[in-house]
């Protein structure tokens, strides 16, 4: 990939990858999330994304929702427990307006408390949503069993209780602390040239002052196994069963991030997806997912059945777990994991949004972008004997913590 790089005198770092296609996308990535919340605070980093919409020096809130909608364009922020991102889709004639509108709302957003206290509101709306919605609250309180009372643990939107104690101080303490020049990193995918790309970046974002803040130091967590059921109005049975797994930085992520793919990743021809689903009809979803995180990691599976296939279901998640612990995959089942992993990969480079906001993400927390070839060869590295290791280790039963969400007056 011929990819630009370049560094502002402030410390805020610019990736940018070059298209052909009329759509461009570009965004900011900031190493800030909710575990960088402290006591009190639960709840803020989440809630800084929304206000970042909500007015600024130069603009309103309606005119900052239209300032790329006029244009056919989409603005869009998420928060994740290690970062916040703020990015833009547009047709490629329009980048000075989409980076001049990031730059606005990164730097100059003020916070009205009307804003604020509407805005308390809308998200705690979008807590009540979530918590009607099992299949996602289960893997928020899975995380709350596995980290106890660590930061890391905590759910992202924060509580109603929470929610409501958020003033503009508190959000502009979280920013202070947190949104330093040092950890921020312009992303773009798009057909603009590397001179054209810099003056603009250098035009927007050179006009914040320099901040050094650190990365965030290593937690050590404290992990005990646990086992949890609770009764929930529910249609169906919910069941997640997870272990601690290894970190961003760890040299055996690929071999884990193919064994979670073999297990229950995205292709119809997963392990669980097989043997729950198609073979047996006991679900409708069952996924596993490894979410690696600076300083540790998580893979999960879950599922959601009827009452009288829970305890058969949970049955063959552990018969799959034992089996890729006990059976090495022979040479040609290796390959094929191998070139499927691959294949998403490529298919996911395709995904411009996707890519330009992985290039960001890779340069914030690696300080560097892998190429394509590279990423291959260390799928190929990968062997049957270390996925074996690997999953002795995470899949080992009594490392597992489980929790159950039964319907409610169903017995276990």
């Amino acid at each position: 990939m011929d990819i630009t790089f370049h560094t502002l005198p402030n410390g805020i770092r610019l990736v940018h990858y070059p298209t052909a296609s009329e759509v461009a996308h570009c965004g900011v990535i900031i190493n800030a999330g909710s575990r960088d919340e402290q006591p009190g605070e639960h709840g803020v980093a989440h809630f800084i994304e929304h206000m970042l919409f909500k007015g600024t020096t130069h603009r309103k809130s309606y005119h900052i929702l239209s300032r790329l909608e006029d244009v056919g364009g989409e603005l869009n922020a998420y928060t994740t427990k290690e970062e916040t991102a703020i990015h833009a889709s547009f047709l490629k004639e329009h980048y000075s307006r989409a980076m001049e509108l990031l730059a606005d709302l990164l730097f100059s957003s003020t916070f009205p408390p009307s804003e604020i206290e509407k805005e308390k509101e809308v998200v705690m709306e979008e807590i009540n949503s979530y918590l009607d919605t099992p299949a996602e609250y289960i893997f928020d309180e899975f995380e709350e069993l596995v980290f106890p009372d660590q930061p890391i643990g905590r759910n992202i939107l924060g509580t109603p209780g929470t929610v409501r104690t958020i003033t503009a101080e508190s959000i502009r303490s979280f920013i202070s602390r947190n949104y330093s020049t040092s950890q921020m990193v312009f992303c773009s995918v798009g057909a603009i040239s590397p001179r054209n790309i810099i003056s603009l970046f250098e035009k927007y974002f050179s006009q914040a002052e320099p901040s050094d803040g650190m990365k965030r130091d290593r937690a050590e967590y404290r992990y005990s196994p646990v086992s949890v059921e609770k009764s929930k109005e529910t249609w169906q049975n919910h069941c997640i069963i997870g272990n601690l797994a290894y970190d961003l930085h760890n040299s055996r992520r690929m071999g884990l991030f193919m064994l979670n793919n073999i297990l229950g990743g995205q292709g119809m021809n997963s392990r669980l997806n097989l043997s729950l689903r198609e073979k047996r009809g006991y679900a409708y979803n069952v996924e596993s997912m490894y979410n690696p995180y600076t300083d540790t990691g998580l893979v999960t599976i879950y599922f959601g059945t009827d009452s009288r296939n829970l305890g058969k279901s949970i049955a063959l998640v552990h018969s799959e777990l034992d089996r890729l612990r006990r059976q090495p995959l022979g040479t040609l089942q290796l390959s094929r994991a191998k070139n499927q992993i691959k294949g998403y990969l490529a298919r996911e480079y395709e995904n411009h949004e996707s890519l330009m906001l992985s290039l960001g993400k890779s340069l914030l927390i690696f300080d560097r972008i892998d190429m394509m070839d590279e990423i291959f060869r260390r799928i190929d590295a990968v062997t049957s004997t270390e996925l074996a290791e690997t999953a002795g280790i995470i899949f080992e039963k009594s490392s597992l913590s489980t929790l159950i969400y039964r319907q409610n007056g169903e017995k276990s």
